[in-house]
């Protein structure tokens, strides 16, 4: 009975690869732990300030303008800088409506809490289900697109006409699409689709972002 032995070039190339990708899921985690460290500091001076929140219209110019910038950089030094620019932005919106919720729920402060518990249990457990089954979500990437750009129209739709139910509706959506995003994302990173850890920090630290904010938006619903 013959064998087939394996080209050592071959398991050298896997090899290989394997160690890079673990190299990028390293840098991830760790920048990823950074950035939401400085968010949660931006976050909490904003609220010791009493800043106001900037609005619609500028939380998305700033969103994506950085996001752009981000990515345009992210193959050079100054993606670093870059990455803290957006993830400072976004932590600065999020203090003024960590402020409201807890001023203006009698529970606020339970309900942020159950949020943060909430998105940190989620994004966790998804990721550590990732790493530990190695499964490839690659086939989810379409969809994910679809779903995200659907419920983002739906989101400026229910707050350009004031809809409660649409808006409701929305966050639900996007608990879904960010947790199929932290699987996608994940799995990208094992796999080798994606070499970039500031990139891939980024579409993390947005599933993040939103899923708290959707999480927040049906707690505080749920307990008002």
């Amino acid at each position: 009975m013959r064998t087939t032995r394996e080209n050592p070039y071959e398991a050298i190339s896997r090899q290989e690869s394997a160690l890079a990708s673990n190299k990028v899921l390293r840098n991830t985690y760790a920048l990823l732990s950074m950035t939401l460290l400085w968010a949660a500091m931006v976050a909490g001076v904003a609220m010791m300030l009493n800043l106001p929140h900037p609005g619609m219209l500028i939380t998305l110019a700033g969103f994506f303008g950085l996001l752009f910038l981000t990515h345009k950089t992210a193959d050079s030094a100054f993606g670093l800088v870059s990455v803290f620019l957006f993830t400072g932005f976004l932590g600065y919106t999020l203090g003024p409506i960590v402020s409201a919720y807890m001023q203006f729920l009698p529970n606020g402060g339970q309900v942020v809490a159950m949020a943060l518990g909430g998105t940190g249990a989620i994004f966790l457990g998804l990721s550590a289900y990732a790493l530990s089954s190695r499964k490839d979500f690659s086939f989810m990437g379409g969809f994910l697109f679809v779903g995200i750009l659907t419920a983002f129209l739906a989101g400026i739709a229910a707050w350009a006409f004031s809809m409660p139910g649409l808006s409701l509706a929305v966050s639900a959506m996007f608990v879904l699409l960010m947790s199929g995003l932290i699987l996608f994302e994940t799995s990208r990173i094992i796999h080798g689709g994606e070499t970039n850890y500031i990139r891939a920090t980024v579409t993390l630290f947005v599933s993040i972002y939103n899923l708290f904010l959707s999480l927040l938006h049906l707690l505080g619903f749920a307990n008002d």
